[in-house]
């Protein structure tokens, strides 16, 4: 066990903070339109420029800078929308910052992982811990020059990094790139013009309580009329009192529109962020509100009514029920999804799995789901999979990140907590203690429903092992207990168990009288053994 790393404690993962709901603005005029275009195109180079002077200031920038930025934002929009605009840009600057550093160390870990393998002899083997040397000169070669190749990306990152110089493109860079491959995208110039101006346009406004529904800026009333506060360059084309240019559109959300409503009523803030979908032609206003932090059930608790424990796969779910003991109860559960296709589909995939799994978890009554605190970063780099592209694709095509926040939300609605374990070893322990055990000719086990049962029994507190064999002495239990199934405190727990008779081993029965008489026996036997469980010596022959 020397080799084996030190496992992380499991813990509940937090609930959400925020909520955030659509709808869909339906029969807008051409004049709704056109204003809504003409807000986005003038606030949109608004927000330009103010990102582009935060990048400039770097690591200079201070409490003074942002009050000038805002002040000089005011004066051709408004405060509130000059307040909206400096906290996206910040907001903007401080995750390019993040996506930096991650940058420099995955550049760091490639480094590592090409100085150890170019040390090594060329066709040195690999063991399960550590990747060999390369196969031939020629690899080693390309190789080095890689290396050399990461190490000015990583000087070059690093020196970004300490001068506080970041790399933003307003619209995303991943579009930005879509201009020259167009026929690849399917698309034509000026349908990418209309997706990347559309992107970068900015029509949002940060809630406020206190205020006349929530938001002084985009305000929706109770019964759905919706008006946008104009700024100062653009008043002439207001069509309501106060600077205000009321669409002819209704909103009604769907889904979480009470909880919408009664905010909005109590004048509680509410953010709103209307954007256009330049595919389908189609306008949509989000709402959203931050929620008080709930305060996450401990531990025990969670573990009170048995777990589900859930092995993410990169087309199912593979779950399973164990009870609070860590038992699996029942048969293995597979929800399966493809994430081939767009991101829309692959997003919806994903939903629909969780709401299944969901489901099935309330029907059996568990009060939490246990699942892999799963990080693929350090496996997707071309430095340790090389040559094994298609691995590295199917770890990448599993949305960790996405599914572990999604699950967290949509668990939270339903009283569902979840349990986040270290997944190490998970899929290996599980298929050698519980993958062949559980098999039987009408139940079928694959690696990944024994992986389950080791994430849930991890997430329970045991060990992922079975139940061991019997102490070598005698069955007396001798040299301690066969297993740590449970706790010493748990009725039902292993251990020498008495048989289940109405009355104790050798006793009368509770009428005092026998209820057929003892037959003779047939074997020559040693007197009787005033100790239990004692096994028979073995005769020697002469």
């Amino acid at each position: 066990m020397g080799g084996l790393r030190k496992l992380t404690v499991s813990f509940v993962v937090p609930g959400p903070c925020g909520v955030a709901v659509r709808d869909r603005l339906k029969h807008l005029t051409p004049q709704d339109e056109m204003v809504l275009r003409a807000v986005g195109a003038h606030q949109g180079a608004l927000a330009s420029g103010d990102l582009k002077a935060r990048c400039a200031d770097g690591l200079e920038h201070g409490a003074d800078t942002w009050a000038a930025r805002k002040r000089e934002l005011t004066g051709v929009s408004s405060s509130r929308i000059a307040g909206a605009i400096t906290k996206a840009t910040h907001d903007q600057w401080a995750l390019a910052r993040r996506c930096q550093a991650a940058h420099i160390q995955k550049l760091a870990a490639g480094i590592k992982m090409l100085r150890h393998r170019l040390s090594l002899p060329v066709g040195e083997p690999g063991t399960r811990r550590a990747a060999g040397g390369y196969r031939s000169k020629n690899e080693w070669f390309r190789k080095s020059r890689r290396l050399a190749a990461l190490e000015d990306r990583h000087d070059a990152a690093v020196a970004d990094w300490q001068a506080g110089q970041v790399r933003v493109v307003r619209g995303g860079r991943r579009l930005l790139n879509t201009r020259h491959h167009l026929a690849q995208a399917g698309l034509t110039e000026e349908q990418w013009r209309d997706r990347w101006e559309a992107e970068r346009w900015f029509i949002a406004a940060d809630g406020e309580s206190g205020k006349r529904f929530g938001n002084e800026t985009i305000r929706v009333t109770p019964d759905g009329e919706v008006s946008v506060r104009l700024p100062v360059p653009l008043v002439h084309l207001v069509n309501a009192k106060h600077g205000r240019y009321v669409l002819t559109a209704r909103i009604a959300f769907a889904h979480r529109g009470v909880e919408w409503a009664d905010r909005i009523e109590a004048n509680r803030a509410v953010a709103y962020r209307i954007h256009l979908d330049t595919e389908r032609g189609r306008w949509y206003l989000t709402a959203s509100w931050q929620r008080p932090v709930v305060q996450t059930i401990p531990l025990k608790t969670a573990r009170a009514r048995g777990m589900i424990g859930v092995d993410t796969n990169a087309d199912h779910f593979a779950a399973y029920r164990l009870d609070r003991h860590g038992n699996p109860i029942g048969e293995p559960h597979r929800f399966p999804y493809d994430l081939s296709g767009t991101a829309g589909h692959r997003d919806a995939q994903i939903r629909h799995a969780l709401t299944r799994l969901i489901n099935w978890a309330r029907r059996v009554g568990v009060a939490a789901i246990g699942i892999e605190d799963l990080d693929f970063t350090t496996e997707k780099t071309r430095e340790k999979h090389g040559r094994r592209k298609g691995f590295r694709q199917l770890i990448s095509g599993i949305p960790t990140g996405k599914l572990k926040a999604r699950l967290v939300s949509m668990a939270a609605e339903y009283g569902l907590s979840i349990v986040a374990v270290d997944p190490a070893y998970t899929s290996q322990w599980g298929a050698q203690h519980w993958q062949e055990p559980l098999a039987t000719p009408h139940r079928i086990m694959s690696r990944h429903d024994a992986a389950g049962i080791a994430i849930g029994r991890r997430a329970l507190g045991h060990p992922i092992r079975r139940r061991t064999a019997p102490p070598p002495h005698d069955r007396s239990d001798r040299a301690g207990h066969r297993t740590v199934q449970a706790g010493p405190g748990a009725r039902g727990r292993e251990g020498t168990r008495p048989p289940a008779t109405d009355r104790p081993p050798g006793g009368p029965s509770p009428s005092g009288k026998r209820k057929r008489g003892t037959s003779a026996s047939k074997t020559v036997r040693d007197a009787p053994s005033t100790q239990q469980w004692v096994q028979d010596s073995l005769m020697h022959t002469g």
